[in-house]
């Protein structure tokens, strides 16, 4: 009888602190009431098999971020110097990885380039494709979500290097139901003209 106690009670705390941990690993006490991603607009083509010349491939890096956006969290700037959160939502993933998979999955639907990740580099790097991700979040002062990227495209063996920024922006009115959405509209219509310049590039 009492080994049957111990083993419950050891059941039961090995609950409670399973609960302890998901709970920590959203944020708090109660998950969020909107847990988000980022989904690719563009078409998607009946089937992607392609082969390219050397020197024709796209490696999308993963972009850097200010420090507000190294979270799950969705940044509201309140003032120039004040930068809160959205309530109650929550990203899948941080807003650069989110970023880098929607620009690389919109890259792969609308050009004709084979599309390689960072750990494929060695495969032929081909065009390069990194950035800086600026703004990722909700403007308080237009009621406006803001997705902001600064993009460098070089080709192998950096005799050529492009710069260009990107930048759109969708309303909202700064409640989780509408900021997500909205996030969802401005990163596409940055990852398509991203697409568009990287499609338009020569080797």
């Amino acid at each position: 009888m009492r080994l049957l106690a111990k083993t419950s009670a050891a059941i039961a705390l090995a609950a409670g602190l399973s609960a302890c941990s998901l709970s920590g690993m959203l944020g708090g006490g109660k998950p969020p009431t909107n847990l988000v991603t980022l989904t690719p607009e563009a078409a998607e083509p009946p089937q992607i098999a392609r082969t390219v010349a050397a020197g024709q491939a796209v490696t999308i890096s993963t972009p850097s971020v200010a420090r507000e956006l190294s979270t799950v969290r969705v940044p509201v700037q309140v003032s120039p110097t004040d930068v809160q959160y959205v309530a109650n939502l929550q990203l899948v993933d941080t807003p650069a990885r989110l970023f880098a998979s929607l620009l690389s999955e919109t890259v792969r639907r609308s050009t004709n380039r084979v599309v390689l990740d960072a750990e494929q580099t060695t495969l032929d790097p081909g065009l390069t494709v990194t950035g800086a991700l600026q703004r990722f979040g909700y403007d308080a002062s237009t009621g406006q979500v803001v997705v902001t990227y600064d993009s460098s495209l070089s080709v192998a063996g950096g005799n050529r290097v492009e710069t260009r920024r990107f930048s759109a922006s969708a309303p909202a009115d700064g409640t989780a139901a509408t900021v997500g959405p909205a996030l969802n509209r401005a990163a596409n219509q940055v990852a398509a003209d991203v697409a568009r310049w990287i499609g338009s590039s020569g080797s």
